[in-house]
């Protein structure tokens, strides 16, 4: 992404600027996805010379770019060129050089916004991963967005495949009960069992 944004600096250099000076000069803040790209069309309207901008590499990076947080002179954009993969790059705008940005240096820019520059070593950081590691992953791209679906899915063949994680389910439903009557489960499940 670092690469690609720089041979479009050098390819576009002057639209660029005006696109990212716009960004700079609404002062620090966080744009969301519709916000940039409205501004991208802004600038082409306004200026016929930008029209070869609307069809650049560029063009279609900001149509997957999430959000920008700018902090004068630099715009730093949070990409998500597909499911699952994130990027971070931040642009200085008035000497057009281009970071790669690891997830935790944009939060720490991002954190800027609120609490300003801070030199803090002793930063909290939480780190979740372990709790995902026996957690089930989507490897389809339509799982995305449908989250409580997939887990059913996933736990109803696990709990279905093994006859061992129905005991649990049984025991809750036979302890459920209403005037004295099983209100979850027939006898006939218990006779089977």
């Amino acid at each position: 992404m670092k690469k690609w944004i720089q041979n479009t600096l050098a390819a576009h250099c002057n639209e660029l600027v005006s696109l990212l000076s716009r960004f700079v000069d609404r002062g620090k803040g966080i744009l969301q996805s519709y916000q940039i790209i409205d501004e991208l069309e802004k600038v082409i309207q306004e200026d016929e010379g930008l029209q070869k901008l609307k069809d650049s590499p560029f063009s279609k990076v900001l149509q997957s770019a999430q959000e920008a947080i700018v902090l004068p002179p630099f715009v730093a954009l949070a990409f998500r060129p597909r499911p699952g993969v994130w990027e971070y790059v931040r642009v200085n705008v008035y000497e057009l050089s281009v970071d790669h940005l690891t997830v935790a240096e944009y939060l720490k820019f991002k954190e800027e916004l609120i609490d300003g520059e801070c030199n803090d070593n002793y930063v909290l950081e939480l780190d979740f991963e372990p709790f995902n590691a026996a957690f089930p992953r989507p490897t389809r791209s339509s799982s995305i967005g449908n989250g409580v679906q997939y887990l059913n899915r996933h736990l109803s063949s696990i709990m279905f495949s093994k006859k061992e994680s129905l005991e649990p389910l049984l025991d809750f439903l036979r302890t459920h009960k209403h005037d004295g009557h099983v209100k979850s489960i027939s006898l006939a499940v218990d006779e089977q069992h």
